[in-house]
């Protein structure tokens, strides 16, 4: 899944924060929706704080940062 966040309104003071969800299979219409965002931002308009968010719906393991095996026995390799 995607999702593309941006500030609007005055987002360098109290902008209202947006977001649009997009489905796994739809990256590139993500990039083209945040892209429109930035033109527009460059074009005057109050948006600013323009991101897209990705998550996997399929991962294998749980997020985040976790403690090897104990019979994990990683070595550099050095020439």
């Amino acid at each position: 899944m995607f999702v593309v966040y941006w500030l609007g309104g005055n987002p360098y003071a109290e902008g209202t924060a947006s977001c649009k969800r997009f489905d796994a299979n739809a990256l590139a219409d993500a990039l083209r929706f945040a892209e429109e965002l930035r033109r527009r931002q460059a074009d005057g308009e109050d948006i600013g704080f323009v991101t897209l968010c990705s998550e996997n719906p399929h991962s294998v393991g749980k997020p985040g940062v976790a403690d090897p095996p104990a019979d994990y026995d990683w070595k550099k390799r050095r020439p």
